[in-house]
């Protein structure tokens, strides 16, 4: 089939695109495939070292507040549905896929306008407005969230099918990276990680408890974001116990996983799939500041199934934290029954599922 996929802005509207993109590869199932982006979003990036053909689109997001800039913003919007129009004209896609970020309602829309199959994908458990306006025109709404069904009007197009990304990474398995980076294998491992910039109100809770983990029988792995690295090495460099590494990022994380007992971090989109694929209890310390809070609400939905605690990020002190980690990892089989939990809510064959639709809808338009 011929395929051109959209999504941007941030890695949660990317990796799952990619995972999907690699999927499709994988089953031989890509005659050709066309990724549409911005020049000034993550995707040019991520997409082109991924070695998939990529075209852009100039455009940007409506602010929230009414302003003149808005203005602005809905020229380029029609500007974009015209550019889009004429790369989908030359591309012949079968289908049109997108994966949220206001570059992707140009192509999915302008793909709708043309009459060609169209799909997109919801990650979050809060949808975001370009799927929201989305979903009124496309053929089918897949999602990741059951909560996010209930934010569509179009019930008879929607889809659950999880995360494309948890597919990428549900068949890892132990591999003894930890040894590579001056940990044991044989050690229950806690792995701390704010996400790729790192998150300086983690990294400062965290910096106040590592030198209580020298007396602890696990050992903690602790990422801090490239940009907050040095900081937090100055701060801990002459009280770092034998059983704590610090690193400033692990480019492939998901690697990593299968070996650590309990994560600490972010609740995004992405990281949520991954952890549930491979059934990893979580401590989530959701980020305030995204689009109407969706982390928290990403969060609460595996705090209510039991796979996972959540510390709101303005409860957050060194003390609770620890208590919290220690909590859970003095007792394995509290720890077993979050594994259990988490790996029910995994979605192993997400990108399988999507997949499925896209051959239905293709099928249909013949």
């Amino acid at each position: 089939m011929r395929v051109i996929v959209s999504g941007g802005g941030t890695g949660g509207h990317i990796y799952p695109a990619l995972a999907l993109i690699k999927r499709l590869q994988a089953r031989h199932l890509l005659e050709s495939i066309l990724y549409v982006g911005t020049k000034t979003g993550l995707e040019q990036k991520i997409i082109t070292q991924a070695q998939i053909p990529f075209e852009v689109i100039d455009i940007q997001g409506f602010k929230r507040k009414l302003t003149w800039e808005n203005v602005t913003t809905v020229k380029l919007f029609l500007q974009s549905i015209s550019r889009a129009r004429k790369i989908i004209q030359k591309f012949q896609p079968d289908i049109v896929v997108g994966t949220g970020g206001y570059v992707s309602s140009a192509v999915v829309y302008a793909a709708h306008r043309q009459k060609i199959p169209t799909i997109i994908h919801e990650q979050n458990s809060i949808a975001g407005l370009t799927n929201k306006f989305l979903g009124h025109f496309v053929d089918k709404i897949a999602y990741a969230f059951p909560e996010a069904a209930t934010q569509f009007s179009e019930k008879k197009k929607l889809v659950f099918t999880g995360n494309p990304r948890a597919q990428e990474v549900a068949h890892l398995k132990p591999n003894k990276r930890l040894q590579e980076i001056g940990l044991r294998s044989d050690l229950a491992t806690v792995l701390i990680f704010g996400g790729s910039r790192g998150a300086a109100p983690i990294n400062r809770a965290v910096i106040q408890l590592i030198p209580q983990v020298a007396r602890l029988s696990y050992q903690v792995l602790f990422v801090t974001g490239k940009v907050h690295y040095e900081k937090v090495q100055k701060q801990l460099s002459s009280t770092l116990p034998a059983n704590v590494r610090i690193l400033p990022y692990i480019d492939d994380m998901p690697a990593i996983l299968p070996d650590v007992a309990l994560v600490v971090g972010r609740s995004g989109a992405t990281s949520i799939a991954e952890l549930t694929a491979l059934g990893i209890p979580a401590i989530f310390i959701p980020s305030p500041y995204v689009t109407h809070d969706h982390q928290t609400k990403n969060a609460q939905a595996l705090v209510e199934q039991h796979a996972a605690v959540m510390i709101p990020e303005s409860e957050l002190t060194a003390t609770r934290l620890l208590q919290q980690i220690n909590q859970l990892m003095i007792q394995p089989q509290l720890l077993a029954k979050m594994q259990q939990r988490s790996q029910k809510i995994g979605v192993v064959d997400a990108s399988d599922r999507m997949i499925k639709v896209m051959l239905e809808l293709i099928a249909k338009a013949k």
